[in-house]
């Protein structure tokens, strides 16, 4: 019988002659902390949207877990206003009418083994998912070793034999929110409990910002153009600066950052991802395990930080900085301090900037800087390659200050796109160079909206995709490297916090990490 998902969408004359696109086989999809606000933001807009791309099997099927006091006519409604709200439109009444039938709900304490005696018997009565279920941990992290040992003691873990489709055996998956850990320790910790119930194949570390159309396309733009491969190296980069800057404070969640911070928080996640596929070798093929190797290596090329107790030795690798009150867009915000479930005199840093060296032959020598921070003058994140100056400048009439290195810009949001910054006559008599650019944008070019990151990868782990997903060397490796500069950080808790106002592009410091070098920070 065929999906009454969604009516068959009109053929896109731009796809005319491409590959069919990619459909989720028959599953459950479990998430624990179904009551829980990323459920509610992200995770059912992106299986909705699914859904209504026609992406999922006719027989999907969602059970929600949580400890809140809800039945499922509850979970629905609340699905409901959380789709609406951040899809930004209305809900189906015909599409939300079969899909709705498809969720359950069930209430218990995840400490509780009964609940997952129910949620066993829950999912023996789905039998057209064909005996392949995907669990979500959408907890908060102190919980994810307690799902996991109860899965296991509950024999859920592992996919019953002969339940899939004819010619393919049953699976059984399980999708770990960041953070993987806190230091070192913590993650070596929690992969360790991981790996007593799941085998590693099973398990996909989701970070939401590889499942960004433009950091995935990153590797279609290294890797399938013949004229930037060439250029990818030490002899023509000068330097590589990635961004992530966020004009927004805390927002409400106080309690979680003063125990995270923007090091943690975005450094040790987002932008080293970002960093290892920016910077990695080609993969022998185009697949999850190639792909993973190469971001591996990369990240266990990058020079150790200083492992010292002089402040003087670390601020040659970090800088942080505590957002003080400012302006932002023209309105007046406080500080770090003053937002709710803040310390007073707290040291929490909510700016951090990095410089790494990579210790490869392709990249020895070439600086990368990382920076990220709350209350910046922006919302941007991007990856800038600036290239080596002319190695003679000819036009000795207008001095060398005239000439504008090459630059390429990758953004990732907003305004998504590439962008080639390089020198041109400006027409006229006169022998005047004047710097313009060749800009790609993403939404003028392909016509089309691009899907949300949740979308991306949640489908990819439905179909055992792994290449988006942190491995468990990949996490450890992140946290070997960082972990010494956290711990530094917390011995030595700054003196002049706070040290930048907000609607600022960071602390002073910031700034004369670069100046050293004669570099200086790109504004965006």
């Amino acid at each position: 019988m065929a999906s009454t998902l969604a009516p068959t969408p009109l053929e896109h004359p731009l796809r005319s002659g491409l590959p069919p696109e990619r459909s989720a086989p028959p599953c459950a999809l479990v998430i624990f902390g179904a009551s829980g606000d990323l459920t509610r933001r992200k995770l059912m807009p992106a299986i909705y949207s699914l859904a209504r791309a026609q992406r999922l099997a006719p027989s999907f099927a969602i059970v929600g877990v949580s400890n809140s006091p809800w039945d499922t006519e509850r979970f629905r409604a609340e699905i409901a206003d959380g789709i609406a709200t951040f899809t930004g439109t209305a809900v189906d009444p015909d599409l939300w009418r079969d899909f709705s039938a498809r969720m359950q709900y069930l209430e218990g304490t995840f400490e509780d083994p009964a609940l997952y005696q129910r949620l066993g018997q829950a999912l023996a009565g789905l039998t057209a998912t064909s005996g392949n279920v995907l669990f979500y941990l959408a907890t908060s992290p102190s919980l994810f070793p307690v799902v996991v040992e109860q899965l296991g003691r509950a024999h859920l873990h592992r996919a019953k034999p002969g339940e899939g489709e004819a010619g393919h055996e049953p699976w059984t998956r399980i999708i770990v929110e960041k953070p993987f850990g806190r230091d070192l320790d913590s993650a070596r910790k929690l992969n360790q409990q991981l790996h007593q119930v799941f085998d590693e194949e099973q398990i996909y570390r989701i970070d939401h910002y590889l499942g960004k159309e433009t950091v995935r396309n990153i590797l279609i733009f290294r890797f399938a153009n013949g004229i930037f491969e060439p250029i990818w190296n030490r002899r023509y980069v000068d330097h590589v600066q990635i961004t992530v800057a966020e004009s927004i404070g805390i927002e409400q969640r106080g309690r979680y950052y003063e125990e995270a911070g923007a090091l943690r928080d975005m450094i040790a996640n987002h932008l080293m991802q970002v960093l290892s596929i920016v910077a990695m070798e080609a993969p022998v093929r185009f697949a999850a395990t190639p792909v993973r190797d190469e971001k591996v290596k990369l990240i266990r090329s990058i020079k150790p930080l200083a492992a010292s107790n002089d402040p003087a030795a670390w601020a040659r690798y970090a800088v942080r900085g505590q957002y003080g009150p400012g302006f932002i867009s023209g309105k007046p915000v406080v500080g770090y301090r003053e937002e709710p479930n803040v310390a007073r005199d707290s040291t929490r840093e909510t700016y951090a900037a990095l410089r790494l060296e990579i210790e490869n032959w392709r990249w020895a020598g070439v600086p990368f800087y990382l920076r990220s921070g709350k209350r910046l003058p922006k919302r941007v994140s991007e990856v800038a390659i600036r290239f080596k100056s002319p190695p003679y400048l000819m036009f000795d009439n207008l001095g060398a200050e005239a000439i504008d290195a090459n630059v390429l810009v990758m953004r990732i949001q907003p305004d998504e796109g590439i962008s080639l910054r390089f020198e041109a006559k400006v027409p006229g008599t006169d022998m005047r160079l004047r710097p313009v650019n060749m800009d790609f944008h993403y939404g003028s070019s392909f016509g089309e909206p691009q899907p949300e990151a949740y979308e991306t990868l949640l489908l990819d782990a439905m179909l055992g995709d792994g290449m988006l997903f942190a491995r468990y060397d990949m996490a450890e490796s992140v946290w070997a490297l960082t972990t010494p500069l956290l711990e530094f950080w917390e011995a030595n808790p700054p003196k002049d916090f706070p040290n930048y106002a907000a609607g600022s592009w960071g602390p002073k410091a910031a700034d004369e990490f670069l100046a050293r070098e004669g570099r200086e920070w790109r504004r965006p």
